[in-house]
């Protein structure tokens, strides 16, 4: 149903479709498989929190999840077992503290074996550069007398052709799939994101296979300040999802939901009680805005 090619995207992978406009469950179900290497990012704000919940509905399993910084939305996939691995560069509930489920993925098994792979912010953004550049690896000198080369298997010694320096490596990340939230998209199935963008044209650019949620679909586009727009060859399935980045905040539209990251903090520590919440607000719900309806009925996050 959607595609847009084979490969990475470069100007040679594509397929010249235009991203088609779906729901959420439908794009999760054609795109993302058991065993993708998935990543969802966004910084500040624009985290794509719906569709994590999509994923977790659906009950994606042994999947690589990729972000350089995981907070709530990958504390509640891996604490439902979506995630084997987490390819990262800082992971934590941004200004309160750990990301339990996390910890206890890794430090206790539960509910599985959490496979981590550690980068810098550098590292993980040359990263996506390679990957949407089509180059099988990005070249810095960030690692270079630390001790982060000798526990991450993927950061290696390189000598420059030119100078003899010894650099470092990384390798390119290609995500079978990439997802992020944007404010909107136009009747052409192009994408405007702006704010704080982070690495998202990068990460959509090296995928395979791109999702976007958006707050509203426009028929043009207005112009503002470092606007970036992905065009439609580049995006398989943009589905509308108002408030789907919520408790990050889209720039324009809602601000950051603070008192949800500080209430995440307790409930999220106890596995009974993070199940409890997981079951009751995300699989007994039908989608996003139920989802969002639940938790305002209830008292926002208090169980």
């Amino acid at each position: 149903m959607w595609g847009r090619g084979c490969g990475t995207m470069s100007t040679a992978g594509t397929s010249g479709r235009r991203a088609e406009t779906t729901t959420l469950r439908e794009a999760v179900s054609e795109l993302v498989r058991d065993g993708d290497s998935v990543a969802l990012e966004g910084f500040t704000h624009l985290i794509p929190c719906a569709a994590a919940h999509e994923i977790i509905r659906q009950e994606r399993k042994n999947l690589t999840l990729i972000r350089m910084t995981p907070d709530l939305p990958y504390d509640q996939m891996i604490g439902m077992g979506c995630a084997r691995k987490l390819v990262f560069s800082w992971g934590g509930n941004p200004g309160i503290g750990s990301l339990h489920r996390f910890r206890d993925a890794v430090e206790h098994g539960w509910p599985q074996p959490l496979e981590i792979e550690e980068h810098s912010h550098a590292g993980m953004a040359n990263r996506y550069v390679a990957g949407a550049s089509n180059l099988p690896f990005a070249v810095l000198r960030g690692y270079v007398g630390t001790d982060l080369p000798k526990v991450t298997s993927t950061i290696a010694p390189i000598e420059c052709p030119f100078t003899g320096e010894e650099l470092m490596a990384v390798p390119a990340l290609n995500p079978d799939v990439t997802i992020v939230h944007a404010q909107q998209a136009d009747s052409r199935g192009n994408v405007a994101i702006w704010g704080i963008t982070g690495i998202q044209k990068e990460s959509v650019l090296s995928a395979r296979r791109v999702i976007v949620t958006v707050e509203e679909v426009v028929e043009e586009f207005e112009p503002r300040p470092f606007q970036i727009v992905l065009p439609s060859v580049a995006i398989d399935a943009v589905a509308v999802e108002p408030n789907g980045a919520h408790p990050s905040y889209a720039d324009g539209y809602y601000d950051r939901d603070n008192a949800f990251y500080e209430a995440w903090d307790p409930v999220s520590r106890d596995r009974e009680s993070f199940r409890e919440w997981m079951e009751r607000h995300v699989l007994g719900t039908e989608n996003f805005g139920e989802y969002l309806k639940s938790i305002e009925e209830e008292g926002r996050i208090w169980a």
